[in-house]
């Protein structure tokens, strides 16, 4: 939905469905209810997951034709695609896989040129479309710095030919699609600072050749195509788990000229490691399940940063160790803040959107807890009335001190 400080949507990785008739058929049966109790008599914008199964129906004519139909019939449209998670996403051990294919493979190039096609003929003429996409790849598979420069390399080489197809896009519908890369805990790209040097010393070099070589642009040219189209997926939970602090990520990102195509709000669990151990361990325990990743980032007592890959990893170390805090990677409800002991980074997201109202950081802003099937028995409610309580927290933030 179109609010004063940009297009707030959710992700719809929070419904099932592998294939497209499968997706559709849960978008059919929440996305009335949900429009008609938060944006009845306004559109109603859709954030879509696609997975590759997906996009391979939805790209066919006479799929793309029923689905704009039943998009113009009950007044939504789609402004941003979720191209990170390329298979399963929903019931099965997801984990590192979630990076597979990853930027090194032509099949990620593949899946994300059809999300551009299908996003070029379901966004609205006067919208920018956005796709966010992986951290090019999970950092533990790539074990040496040589291996590390070897993946950048050929990653970077691979986001060069989306980029071809986003500017051809423009040329022929004067569409603006970017992609957004989405650095999080274990990619590749993590940090906001590991984001702006891969963008600096691998994106723009690269970029110059690639550019210069097959279409003898210029470097003022090639610079405004990459800004154009490559831009960050700024996820609150992510950049709260690094412990970085937002105005100056986003301070950083602004000085380098770098975009931020969307705002992912979402909350992580954090806890003071002060609070009885006992008690942390039985509670984050509540949080360790099979299915997804939840890496843990602690703060130690000089300030440094200790990174587990996943919560258990984290849990065997909880009644050894002497840390500030822990946060961990586990996309929970916005709107609940206290989880006993625990606590979620609620405070962070108050504190990104209270940036997006001062400087309209990002036109694009999308709601993405995807983690109610896998939450504590006590969490869970029904899918929609979580998410009109995910989007009624927002709005009061985003309506607070107008």
């Amino acid at each position: 939905m179109k609010t004063s400080f940009g297009h707030l949507t959710y992700c719809t990785n929070i419904h099932s469905g592998e294939s497209w008739n499968e997706h559709f058929a849960e978008l059919k049966k929440y996305i009335p209810t949900i429009k008609k109790n938060l944006s009845a008599n306004e559109a109603f914008g859709i954030g879509l997951r696609l997975s590759n199964t997906a996009s391979l129906d939805l790209i066919k004519d006479e799929n793309l034709e029923t689905f704009k139909t039943w998009l113009i019939h009950e007044n939504c449209y789609v402004f941003t695609l979720n191209g990170f998670p390329y298979g399963n996403f929903h019931s099965s051990e997801v984990k590192d896989k979630v990076h597979l294919p990853d930027w090194l493979t032509n099949e990620r190039v593949y899946y994300t040129n059809r999300l551009i096609n299908i996003l070029a003929e379901l966004l609205p003429d006067d919208l920018e479309g956005g796709i966010s996409t992986s951290p090019l790849s999970y950092r533990h598979w790539h074990g040496t710095t040589q291996e590390k420069k070897i993946a950048f390399e050929k990653s970077t080489l691979n986001i060069l030919k989306v980029v071809e197809q986003c500017s051809e896009i423009k040329a022929l519908t004067g569409k603006i699609i970017h992609i957004d890369i989405e650095p999080e805990p274990d990619g590749l790209l993590e940090t906001t600072d590991e984001l702006i040097h891969w963008y600096n010393h691998y994106l723009l070099p690269k970029a110059y050749d690639y550019f210069q070589i097959k279409f003898g642009y210029h470097a003022g040219k090639i610079e405004t195509l990459i800004k154009r189209h490559i831009k960050v997926c700024y996820d609150v939970c992510h950049v709260a788990v690094g412990f970085e602090n937002h105005e100056e990520a986003i301070q950083k990102l602004a000085k380098e000229n770098i975009g931020i195509g969307k705002i992912q709000l979402t909350a992580a669990i954090k806890a003071d490691m002060g609070a009885d151990k006992s008690k942390l361990e039985a509670e984050f325990q509540l949080f360790s399940e099979s299915t997804y990743l939840h890496q843990v980032v602690a703060l130690q007592i000089d300030n440094s940063l200790k990174r587990y890959t996943d919560l258990p990893f984290a849990l065997a170390e909880i009644r050894h160790v002497n840390n500030k805090e822990w946060r961990a990677h586990f996309h929970v409800p916005l709107f609940i803040e206290n989880y006993g002991t625990l606590k979620s980074t609620q405070e962070d997201i108050a504190q990104v959107l209270a940036i997006q109202k001062k400087h309209n950081i990002s036109q694009h802003l999308e709601i993405e807890t995807y983690t109610w099937e896998v939450l504590p028995e006590g969490l869970k409610l029904p899918i929609d009335k979580s998410i009109i309580r995910e989007f009624t927290w927002v709005k009061q933030k985003l309506e607070e001190n107008i």
